[in-house]
Formats: C-alpha cells, sequence, structure tokens
C-alpha cells in the first residue's frame, strides 16, 4: 500500500498549474539554485493570479540556518501581469525529516498532507524524494489523526481532530471552523487518502461503509499521543521564534508590507531604500500615513 499511496501523491503532484506560475516558480528555483519547487495554498486550488502565491524552495545539501524555513517575498511582471509570491526555503533533507514526524516541527507535515503540486523540479530522483516526503506527510498527519479521533467514524471526523489539534499547538489564529473549510474545499484530494495512509503506516483498522476504526493497542496510541505531547508544547514557542527571526530576516517584507498596506487600504505607499532594510522601524510612520490618508479622504 505504500507504492499505492506514493503512486497517489505522485499523480496528485502533478495539478495542472496556469503557465506563469510555472514560469514564476522555475525562476526563483534556478535563483536559489534549488532541487525542487512545491506550490500550495488557496491559489494552488482556485487557479487566480491574483494575492500572494504560496512556494517551497527546497535546496540541496545540509540544512544551513538552525531556525527554518527562510521566508522571502517577491514580484515579476510575466505577459503583462505582475506576480507576487511568498517564499519559503530549507533544505531538501531537512523537509524529508520535518515530514516524517522526526523533528518537533508540525507544520510541514500538517500543511503537506494538504494539496500541493510539485512545479518545478531538477530530476527523476529528486521528483521521487519529494514524492516520499509528501507521502511521508500524509502518514504522520493519518498516524495522528488515528489517536487524536473517535473510536470510530467518518474520514473527515479524524482529519477535523487532527487538524484542531494541529491549529492550536501552532502560534497562529485561524478562524472557527478553519478544519471544516480545508476538508469541504479540498473534498477530492482527501476522499480515500485516509484509509491508504494507515496501510502504509501500518495502522490497522476495520471498515464498514464510510465507517472507519483504528484498532490501536493502548500502549500504540499512549506512544503517538507521547510524540504528539512533545511537539504540542514546543509548537508555540518554537513558532515565536520562527516569527522572531522572519521579523529581521524576511527578505522584501518592506514590499510585502507596502504592498498589504495598498491592497487593504488603497493608500500607496513607496518602499524606499530604508523602509526596505527596516521594514519594522518604518511601520509607524507607514501607519501614520495611512491614518492621515484616510482622515483626509474621510
Amino acid at each position: 500500500m505504500t507504492g499505492k499511496l506514493h503512486q497517489r501523491i505522485d499523480a496528485q503532484l502533478d495539478a495542472e498549474i496556469h503557465p506563469s506560475v510555472a514560469a514564476f516558480a522555475e525562476r526563483l528555483a534556478v535563483s536559489a539554485g534549488a532541487e525542487a519547487a512545491l506550490f500550495y495554498g488557496s491559489n494552488l486550488r482556485t487557479g487566480e493570479l491574483e494575492g500572494v502565491l504560496d512556494f517551497y524552495l527546497l535546496l540541496p545539501g545540509a540544512q544551513k540556518e538552525r531556525i527554518w524555513p527562510r521566508v522571502s517575498y517577491h514580484e515579476w511582471e510575466y505577459d503583462g501581469v505582475t506576480l507576487r509570491a511568498k517564499v519559503a526555503s530549507m533544505a531538501l533533507e531537512t523537509f524529508e525529516r520535518a515530514s516524517s514526524g522526526k523533528s518537533v516541527d508540525t507544520t510541514i507535515w500538517a500543511r503537506f498532507v494538504q494539496p500541493s503540486a510539485l512545479v518545478w523540479c531538477g530530476g527523476a530522483e529528486t521528483r521521487a524524494r519529494v514524492v516520499a516526503a509528501i507521502a511521508s506527510a500524509a502518514q504522520t498527519a493519518a498516524r495522528l489523526a488515528a489517536a487524536l479521533g473517535p473510536q470510530e467514524g467518518r474520514a473527515e471526523d479524524f482529519w477535523r481532530a487532527l487538524f484542531q489539534a494541529t491549529y492550536k499547538a501552532e502560534f497562529r489564529v485561524e478562524k472557527a471552523g478553519r478544519e471544516d473549510s480545508i476538508l469541504s474545499v479540498n473534498q477530492a484530494h482527501f476522499d480515500g487518502l485516509l484509509p491508504m495512509a494507515w496501510h502504509a503506516e501500518g495502522v490497522s483498522f476495520g471498515q464498514e461503509g464510510d465507517r472507519l476504526a483504528p484498532k490501536l493497542s493502548e500502549s500504540g496510541r499512549a506512544e503517538i499521543l507521547r510524540w504528539w505531547h512533545v511537539r504540542q508544547r514546543l509548537g508555540k514557542p518554537f513558532n515565536i521564534v520562527r516569527l522572531l527571526k522572519a521579523s529581521t530576516t524576511f527578505e522584501g517584507a518592506g514590499r510585502y508590507a507596502a504592498w498589504k498596506v495598498e491592497r487593504h487600504t488603497g493608500v500607496s505607499v513607496e518602499v524606499t531604500p530604508w523602509r526596505e532594510k527596516h521594514p519594522i522601524l518604518s511601520a509607524p510612520g507607514v501607519l501614520f500615513k495611512v491614518w492621515r490618508s484616510r482622515r483626509r479622504t474621510g
């Protein structure tokens, strides 16, 4: 069943992508010397080019930074359309380790059990590694879902329990019912994935119609929950450290912030070299400009 899971992931990673997205991904990947580029997020589902495209660049060699990924913002004009992208970069081998649940991180396997597309790849060997890593993410998530979910229920009941737990463990704010939204808009992606991932992971279960019942021993469930509780306790502190690091290393943060301000307020903000270099220090001045502009037009 591991082979079947890999086949499924391999096919899903070939999702149809707008040519401009593929071209942007290749440009970013080649510039960074990456081995592969993954595309994910709402734009993957909708096919729209508006807003910010989300990419993960997987780099060769060992991880250079202890706190990963490194985040950057990029703009590029393609066929008369300005594309915007938020890019997270990390070593492929670190991505593989995180996907398998061997690190304390929860964000990689919780993110990549959801839909993604391999929009650029350096070769067949790299593709096989990425497919295996995404399959590992599905297995890691499914294993935890078996321990957190009901004794018996539909697949979405187990996925819902999983996403509720991971959102609480991470330092981010999500609207109530976010897990329901993920499951509903990605129904085709999740259809049949849970039992396939359980098979691959070696989790025994019973099935009657659309009802699933994982057969975990008490010791097996306790072992999974001990694994999870470590990551649950470290989740928020780990993500706070990431946010603090990103506040000083987010390449293109000034341009990203200016775009967000104009998009949400209609106030154009000039990105001066100083604002680009010091986005946090320049924030009060930007907010004052927005306040003054709204006051004049109000």
